[in-house]
């Protein structure tokens, strides 16, 4: 039986990739690169600061990742103070309380910044559900690797069998099956061009995986 729930947050429990799409392209104009589409979606569950590790790499630039780092997150914070249309995903406060009124453990781990993170569980009242948050920006090495999920079972207690991720990027995918902990991939309209081939199953909804057919289903 799933003792804890591990929740990814772009893409999860908020849909800030509009945010963050516009918040890259001005960093990208502002630095004066021209990032495809291709490699922008190769980006997709990675931290801001490998993102910029890459983007220095990739076109050999003359500033230091962190610098570019802080371009972006200032771009973002502007637009994230300033948007209204900025909600939760469709079923995912539900899921929460769900879990949470039935004595499990949640647990936010994602790639964003901790200021990001906390900016969302400010703006949503959500830190009352969750005992622990883990950001990919506080380790030396962000999804695909496994260390943020690794982090997370150690943390609730639990064996790594008692957890179970939700996901909806190729690159956190692959680190929940590096980590060994079952992983549900959320397939969404938020979530275009991921690679669900190493997800132990697929919802679009979270209806899908509510207390009562998690128990039911045995997965």
């Amino acid at each position: 039986m799933y003792k804890v729930a591990i929740f990814d947050m772009d893409g999860v429990i908020v849909d800030t990739e509009p945010l963050h799409y516009q918040a890259y392209h001005l960093m990208f104009k502002e630095v004066g690169i021209d990032v495809s589409a291709e490699l922008y979606e190769s980006f997709t569950g990675q931290s801001t600061l490998n993102i910029c590790k890459r983007l220095v790499d990739h076109f050999n630039l003359m500033m230091m990742p962190d610098q570019l780092v802080r371009i972006k997150r200032d771009h973002f914070i502007d637009l994230f103070n300033n948007s209204k249309a900025l909600t939760l995903i469709d079923g995912v406060f539900e899921r929460i309380q769900d879990y949470y009124n039935n004595g499990m453990m949640l647990i936010v781990a994602s790639s964003a910044s901790m200021g990001n993170i906390d900016r969302i569980f400010k703006r949503f009242d959500l830190d009352q559900f969750f005992t622990h948050k883990f950001s990919g920006a506080d380790l030396l090495k962000s999804k695909p690797h496994p260390a943020i999920f690794e982090k997370s079972a150690l943390a609730s207690g639990f064996d790594n069998s008692e957890c179970f991720v939700i996901e909806d990027s190729t690159n956190g995918i692959k680190a929940a099956n590096a980590a060994g902990i079952f992983c549900f991939a959320y397939k969404s309209l938020h979530s275009t061009g991921q690679d669900y081939e190493l997800a132990d199953a697929i919802i679009s909804d979270f209806s899908e995986i509510s207390y009562r057919k998690l128990q039911e289903h045995h997965y």
